[in-house]
């Protein structure tokens, strides 16, 4: 990913067991080489890439916890906006997101407590129904979108996007 958006690492210095505890789940160990070299940020000026910047809108547990909230609320029902599936809660199964695109596509790990170590990707297309799941890491998923043109639905690589990388409004700090 480096070489490809040409970027160069920040090194970031992040307390992954405090937001491992809170979520009760590691996460997967090549998400967190990402985060620490890029930080949150957007990927060719449209793949939106979570991160640990309290604070801003590139927050994977601030993101996490409003899409439990609105998950857990029963105001609508049991209706779960990534159904089939359930936003997760520590303990259980679920989905967390970790991106998402200018297009409402959405890339998610499926996590399940009892399988720590397991991050398949499950992501939704706006316009393609239902969840596509990918048994590959998260970097090889992100990849594949910003560099396969045939990566369908996801690969942005089709709109002659240059693969590029813009740090989040914390610059990853």
């Amino acid at each position: 990913m480096i070489e490809l958006t040409g970027w160069e690492p920040l090194g970031l210095s992040v307390d992954w067991a405090a937001i491992e505890g809170e979520l009760g789940v590691p996460l997967p160990a090549d998400y967190k080489e990402l985060y620490e070299a890029f930080g949150g940020g957007v990927f060719s000026d449209s793949v939106y890439f979570l991160g640990r910047d309290e604070g801003v809108s590139f927050d994977l547990l601030r993101q996490w916890r409003a899409c439990l909230s609105v998950d857990r609320d029963g105001t609508y029902g049991s209706v779960s906006a990534v159904d089939p599936y359930a936003v997760y809660a520590p303990g259980g199964k679920g989905l967390v997101e970790w991106g998402s695109t200018e297009w409402a596509d959405e890339y998610c790990w499926l996590i399940d407590a009892e399988r720590p170590g397991e991050y398949p990707v499950l992501a939704r297309a706006h316009d393609v129904g239902g969840w596509h799941r990918y048994d590959m890491s998260t970097s090889e998923f992100l990849y594949r979108v910003l560099a396969d043109a045939d990566f369908l639905p996801f690969g942005v690589a089709q709109y002659a996007l240059t693969p590029s990388f813009e740090a989040g409004s914390g610059g990853g700090v």
